[in-house]
């Protein structure tokens, strides 16, 4: 078996995550989060589109991490993103952090919006 180390370049991966907190490239965030190409920063949370709809024309697809568990997202906060062109997947936070890591690290145009666990 051939290992191969990951690169993420520039970008900055989730590095961990525990109750109510998670950690990005090296920096504890606490409370719900926006790691884009312009940064991380807090989120109100699911009703708080404004900050995701700035990600148009950034990325292809963002990754919604709605917690513990996964649930169904709004239609108020899938729609307008769907319609400027932002693809939207909604997981339990954990899944959300590990899929954002392996195409942040193929380079890809991705985003994460996270609920803590």
């Amino acid at each position: 078996m051939r290992l191969n180390e990951i690169v993420f370049n520039d970008a900055k991966p989730v590095e961990g995550y525990g109750p109510g907190f998670f950690r990005i490239g090296g920096e504890v965030i606490h409370g719900p989060l926006v790691a884009g190409p312009d940064g991380i920063r807090t989120w109100a949370g699911l009703e708080d589109i404004e900050p995701l709809l700035a990600l148009r024309g950034q990325i292809d697809v963002l990754f919604v991490g709605t917690g513990a568990d996964i649930d169904h997202l709004p239609e108020t906060l899938s729609g307008p993103l769907d319609a400027v062109g932002i693809g939207v997947e909604a997981m339990a936070s954990p899944a959300a952090c590990r899929t954002y890591n392996v195409l942040l690290s193929e380079g890809r145009r991705v985003a994460l919006a996270l609920l803590p666990v």
